[in-house]
């Protein structure tokens, strides 16, 4: 028995990477799935066709999760067309600036911030207003990063954006346990993916940059999609407002040596 076999799952930023990682393996467990981006169409069709020879009635939708009109939009418009929402993942992100904060534009904080922490907000608003007026349980799932707790310079735009979805997961957890929604983050680390391609197409960076994961690797996006799957199941039904830390090992190795 396929473990989301008929339920119905939205992934934003699901053009590649993560995103098309999970979309893939919730398709392999039965789920319908929305394959969402935001520039990348060529990559959001490519998963798309990967996913339809799994779940044929599976879509594609472009969406701009910094928008709150938007966002409510295209959530309005899946939910009227598919009957109902049953799994959220909010992965849509943009990476870090890679500028000191005294150089930093408003403007650029506010890119980072609107698409990882406000993105966030705006679909889990709809999609549990939703599940609340049909009286039906649900599952949000977050992909933050490590960098909620583990900071870089340059990054304060990313971390910030990262962090607040950490403690945005906790209250709205707590919010909605009572109508039985689940609300959980993976916090991937090195993953292989668009976001880190310039590590994968260095490969003397790959390597020392993999010299602090105690596994000796980055992972890869289906592997992320193997716990969002358990997290977006029936098997997660009394998991709540956790944070898995996904990274082979490195967050735990951070300082050692001090």
């Amino acid at each position: 028995m396929k473990k989301l076999a008929d339920k119905i799952a939205l992934i934003t930023g699901s053009d590649s990477g993560i995103g098309k990682g999970i979309a893939i393996a919730f398709a392999r467990e039965g789920a319908k799935v929305i394959v969402c981006y935001h520039s990348d169409q060529e990559g959001a069709r490519e998963t798309l066709e990967e996913v339809q020879t799994l779940s044929p009635d599976s879509i594609l939708i472009k969406i701009d999760v910094s928008s709150e009109k938007d966002s409510e939009k295209k959530l309005d418009k899946v939910i009227a067309d598919f009957g109902g929402l049953d799994i959220l993942v909010n992965n849509s992100g943009v990476n870090g600036s890679g500028i000191p904060v005294d150089e930093m534009t408003t403007a650029i904080f506010d890119k980072t911030i609107k698409t990882n922490l406000y993105g966030t907000f705006f679909c889990s608003r709809k999609f549990v207003q939703h599940r609340k007026a049909v009286k039906k349980p649900g599952k949000i799932i977050n992909i933050s990063s490590v960098h909620e707790e583990i900071n870089a310079p340059g990054n304060a735009d990313y971390n910030a954006s990262k962090a607040g979805i950490r403690n945005f997961m906790r209250t709205l957890a707590l919010e909605v346990a009572p109508f039985g929604i689940n609300v959980n983050n993976i916090a991937p680390g090195m993953i292989m993916t668009p976001m880190n391609q310039k590590a994968i197409d260095d490969k003397k960076a790959l390597k020392k940059a993999e010299k602090n994961i105690p596994w000796g690797r980055a992972g890869q996006p289906e592997e992320i999609g193997f716990l969002a799957v358990f997290l977006a199941s029936a098997e997660s039904d009394y998991v709540t407002g956790s944070t898995y830390a996904m990274d082979g090992g490195l967050m735990i190795n951070i300082g050692q040596g001090a």
